[in-house]
């Protein structure tokens, strides 16, 4: 629905066409009701100042509140004397509402590197989260008769020094090797920040350098959990255990339509450990189910020799009678994932990473590897202050 742009009518107290125009004003005021088929919400804001713009906007979609993108209902009005604001003609049911201060009076909710407002945002309910707004903490129930009262109290999502989160997290992947069933499982202390162009999410980190709402490109860097140790399987002895490492590289984001993401990035092991690199492409859009939102993402991964040979080749001088060499080179794998956030309390919430990789054949002819696909993901439970 185009958003409804609420000004207030003039009122020149004196003038000769004063009366005319107080007139006018009713009339449009009582055409516009009769017209009206949905409800109207009261929203009396605290923490706004002086002068400036107050933007009321009304969703009734979950994943569209989710983004805080295409809601049902705008409305604007400057701020003067008043600080309660009316939404006219909301469609009734289950809707929530979001109040923001347009500080640049530029039409729109401004938002950092990674999509969080920086402008000060309020809630229905007062509803205040510190990750993804979740549209059942913040939705009432609106009836067709009569006129809902809010109040609602703006604040600032990052505050003044961004957001941090702690907790324990894990990471982990499955054994494609013959003979093992030993999966990588490592725990690590799950940290979290939110900032202007920093975000760190346990083993992954991104900082913004350019872009705009849609389009992004951000430094990256990641944890690489070794892929195994020699004495997971008699097939592996003698091959050595395969180190972790650091991956860092670039990232490119675009949003498109219909909440639809395009990731395409490059990483490559910065302390040379391994050497080589591997590069993404993946698509995903986030769904929100009550306090889960779920993003599930389709990629291909492009993996150089180096990586691919460390981890699913047998080098010349450690084949062995039974053991062959092998080399991958350069290779292509799919992946099928799915992350999680699920919002315990406003400060308590659940994150996971959870990904299948499809193996090509040139991996899994390798004399090493049993299973056509691995499993591997991240999960963290965090507190944020």
């Amino acid at each position: 629905m185009p958003s409804i742009q609420a000004k207030p009518c003039a009122r020149r107290t004196g003038s000769p066409g004063a009366k005319h125009l107080s007139g006018f004003c009713g009339l449009c005021a009582l055409l516009f009701a009769s017209a009206s088929s949905g409800a109207d919400i009261s929203v009396t804001v605290s923490g706004l100042p002086d002068e400036g713009t107050v933007v009321l906007q009304v969703y009734d979609d979950a994943d569209a509140f989710g983004d805080f993108r295409n809601p049902a209902t705008e409305v604007r009005y400057p701020i003067q004397d008043a600080r309660t604001f009316l939404i006219p003609d909301t469609p009734t049911g289950e809707v929530a509402v979001l109040v923001y201060l347009d500080e640049n009076n530029n039409g729109a909710l401004d938002r950092n590197f990674f999509g969080i407002p920086r402008e000060p945002v309020g809630l229905s309910n007062n509803y205040q989260p510190k990750g993804p707004p979740t549209f059942r903490q913040a939705s009432f129930a609106l009836q067709e008769t009569g006129t809902a009262n809010l109040d609602i109290e703006l604040y600032r999502v990052l505050g003044e020094f961004g957001q941090w989160g702690l907790g324990l997290g894990v990471i982990g992947r499955s054994s494609p090797y013959v003979g093992s069933d030993a999966s990588v499982i490592q725990p690590i202390p799950a940290i979290t920040y939110f900032g202007e162009r920093l975000q760190w999410i346990g083993p992954e980190l991104r900082f913004g350098i350019l872009g705009s709402d849609d389009l992004r490109l951000a430094l990256t860097a990641s944890y690489r959990v070794g892929a195994y140790e020699e004495k997971d399987s008699p097939v592996l002895a003698g091959l050595g255990d395969r180190d972790s490492t650091l991956m860092a590289g670039f990232g490119l984001i675009y949003e498109w339509a219909y909440g639809l993401e395009f990731n395409l990035g490059y990483e490559h092991d910065v302390l040379d450990r391994i050497g080589g690199g591997a590069a993404s492409a993946s698509v995903s859009r986030g769904f929100q189910i009550g306090n889960l939102r779920l993003t599930p993402e389709l990629g291909i991964n492009w993996i150089s020799a180096d990586l691919a040979n460390h981890d699913f080749g047998v080098a010349t001088g450690a084949s062995r009678a039974g053991l062959n060499g092998y080399d991958v080179g350069n290779t292509f794998t799919t992946e099928v994932g799915v992350r999680a956030f699920y919002e315990i309390t406003e400060s308590w919430r659940v994150v996971l990473n959870l990904g299948v990789e499809e193996l090509g054949d040139d991996i899994t002819d390798s004399p090493i590897v049993a299973d056509d696909r691995v499993l591997k993901g991240f999960g963290a439970v965090t507190y944020a202050f």
